[in-house]
C-alpha cells in the first residue's frame, strides 16, 4: 500500500479532540491492534494549521506513542505522519479517503517549559 510522508516542520499543531481507542468493530467493541507489533491503536484528533489554511486531522498512533497530558489545546509534536490512501466497497457503496498514521503525537508543552529553563 502507498504511503505518502506528511512534512510537518512549518505546522502549527494542536490537540482537538484528546485521544480515544481505536475500535476495529463497533458492533463488537474489539479494539483495533497494530498488525505489524501487536500495540493497541488509538486516535487523537489535531488542528494541522499550515500556509494559511486549518485543518482537523484523526491521526491513528499506537497507545505507547501517545503523551498521557493531551487534552484539547495542547501543542503537539506529530512524529512519523505519513498518509494511505482508502478505498473500500460496503452494501454496494464505494466510498474512499485519505487515513492518516504516526509513529508518535507528544505534547510540546514541557519541552518548551523545559528549553526556556535551559
Amino acid at each position: 500500500m502507498r504511503q505518502i510522508p506528511v512534512d510537518t516542520s512549518a505546522a502549527s499543531v494542536m490537540v482537538a479532540q484528546p485521544p480515544q481507542p481505536k475500535v476495529k468493530d463497533r458492533r463488537t467493541g474489539e479494539r483495533a491492534m497494530d498488525a505489524e507489533t501487536g500495540a493497541a491503536l488509538s486516535t487523537v484528533d489535531v488542528m494541522f494549521a499550515a500556509n494559511g489554511e486549518v485543518e482537523i486531522l484523526t491521526v491513528t498512533v499506537p497507545e505507547t506513542g501517545v503523551s498521557a497530558d493531551l487534552v484539547m489545546g495542547t501543542p503537539v509534536a506529530v512524529t512519523g505522519l505519513i498518509t494511505r490512501p482508502w478505498e473500500n466497497e460496503f452494501n454496494g457503496q464505494r466510498r474512499h479517503g485519505i487515513a492518516f498514521r504516526a509513529i508518535a503525537v507528544t505534547s510540546l508543552v514541557g519541552s518548551a517549559a523545559n528549553q526556556k529553563a535551559a
